[in-house]
């Protein structure tokens, strides 16, 4: 091992301790191709160790009272907070976003942390007297035992705070497998956690690849396994964890569209189009990639064109517009996508390739990219593209678009922009997506309600709601408030629409 930088340590029983692993991998700066830390992939035997450590806490940390529980939560949320620019500057370092845009993954984790706080009211069972003769029927809600996170690259903070804390705050013990390429700030949430108070081998941490993952979805003391990433890995994690009895819940790929009608409010929808594609370099699973323009909004991609080619590329650390790529594998895999939409027939209206930063000559960057005259069959549209490339498609009508939408495997998220609300309301009604935004372009729910999708975009069961729709109206005069139920989704779904 390479000891002229720090190696990464792993989490067993509350110590932070060496791997003993023959293999490591580098941690590398995007923007700069410096090495700032070792990870290991850890053994076979760490990883036992690490289970081992969580079966034995569960012992106790399942009858540790909900308020003390819940204490840890109010504790860690405060040193998050007092951390925040620390963690936001390990974040950008290693994964490449903005320092904004990396404050944000912290802040949507922090949200959770303060809902793990409060998981007293979530605790609560059911209770009905005298169901028959002298008989009443209750139910309890109890832990699992010892459950276990994957996590990803692209939001190194924000998912594993989907995770650990709400599972620890209902008295499971947890295992945590962050990204091997940027595990430095999941690592210093870790820290802060113990400092909260989270007792010895309630919370562990193993780094890994696929040896590591294989052996969290084969271990028999592991009860649950939650996944966030691709829909090749994630389709194998839940097929094997749930051969092996393990309850599973795999969010992944996802090719998420909105639609533009002409009545938009232009710049409004110029706005947010840019932002949802173009922000985090395009590396998250609810970025938007394809844009479906409806008939005369096709006469904005020129605007849309001028809009994009105003972003700033550059290092994270400067907090420009976009940041760069994971890494120069993932560089070159959307550059070749580019190149193949161009050979498959969509015209290229702006090129991000060669982007130049700079004193930062050797940077994973990619600039903004706009296609239009796409297709579906066009790799650029079949394949979840994970770099800054938005799809313009056509449609003539409000059926073509949503047919297109529907017609497309993946339904993680969409939206659509409008002043219309019998148009808005059609749309949430008929489009087959989890999660609706009405001109909000990215709708990923707070945490008070569960991250859904549909098809392709998930496996397992991610919460009650079939259907979630995030609606603001800022064109209307009429002020009300409205809540809708479907009863054809998979329970009831509550959507508040604010018409303002």
């Amino acid at each position: 091992m390479n000891q002229a930088v720090p190696s990464v340590k792993l989490l067993i029983n509350g110590e932070f301790v060496e791997s003993r692993s023959q293999e490591w991998r580098d941690i590398v700066n995007p923007a700069t191709q410096q090495v700032l830390a070792r990870v290991p992939l850890a053994t076979a035997d760490e990883v036992s160790a690490a289970v081992a450590a969580a079966k034995e806490a569960f012992k106790t940390w399942k009858k540790t009272p909900i308020g003390a529980r819940a204490r840890i939560f109010l504790k860690y949320q405060q040193l998050i907070r007092e951390n925040m620019k620390e963690l936001a500057a390990i974040l950008t370092a290693e994964q490449g976003k903005t320092l904004a845009d990396a404050e944000g993954d912290i802040f949507r984790g922090l949200e959770v942390v303060e809902h793990a706080a409060n998981i007293g009211t979530l605790q609560m069972g059911e209770y009905a007297e005298n169901v028959a003769g002298g008989v009443d029927t209750y139910t309890v809600q109890q832990p699992l035992g010892v459950c276990a996170g994957i996590t990803p690259f692209n939001f190194p903070a924000m998912i594993p705070l989907w995770m650990f804390p709400m599972a620890i705050a209902t008295g499971n013990t947890f295992v945590l497998k962050p990204s091997e390429q940027d595990p430095m700030v999941t690592m210093r949430l870790v820290e802060l956690a113990l400092e909260a108070g989270i007792p010895k081998g309630v919370l562990n941490v193993v780094h890994g690849a696929a040896d590591v993952v294989n052996a969290i979805c084969d271990h028999a003391d592991i009860k649950a396994v939650s996944f966030v990433g691709s829909t090749k890995v994630g389709t194998h994690v839940y097929q094997r964890a749930t051969l092996s009895g393990k309850r599973a819940q795999c969010m992944m790929g996802a090719k998420n569209h909105a639609i533009v009608l002409a009545d938009a409010n232009k710049q409004q929808a110029l706005n947010q189009l840019t932002g949802a594609a173009f922000g985090a370099a395009g590396q998250r699973c609810m970025a938007l990639t394809v844009a479906v323009l409806v008939g005369e909004a096709r006469q904005w991609i020129p605007d849309l064109v001028a809009k994009a080619k105003s972003l700033k590329v550059g290092a994270g650390k400067d907090n420009l517009d976009l940041g760069p790529l994971i890494s120069c594998a993932a560089r070159e895999r959307v550059e070749g996508l580019i190149a193949k939409g161009v050979e498959q027939g969509a015209k290229l209206e702006l090129d991000g390739r060669g982007v130049k930063v700079a004193g930062h000559d050797s940077g994973n960057f990619v600039g903004p990219t706009i296609f239009s005259g796409v297709k579906p069959g066009m790799a650029i549209y079949d394949q979840e593209v994970f770099g800054p490339v938005l799809c313009l498609v056509a449609a003539d009508t409000l059926d073509e678009a949503i047919a297109i939408i529907n017609a497309n495997p993946n339904g993680n998220g969409t939206a659509i922009f409008t002043q219309s609300g019998a148009a808005a309301r059609k749309f949430q009604e008929d489009i087959e997506v989890g999660q609706v935004g009405i001109n909000v372009p990215i709708p990923v729910p707070v945490p008070l309600f569960s991250f859904t999708g549909s098809r392709a975009s998930k496996l397992g069961d991610l919460g009650p709601y079939g259907k979630q729709v995030i609606a603001f109206y800022t064109q209307t005069k009429t002020v009300t408030s409205r809540w809708f139920d479907d009863e054809a989704s998979n329970g009831k779904v509550h959507t508040t629409i604010s018409l303002r």
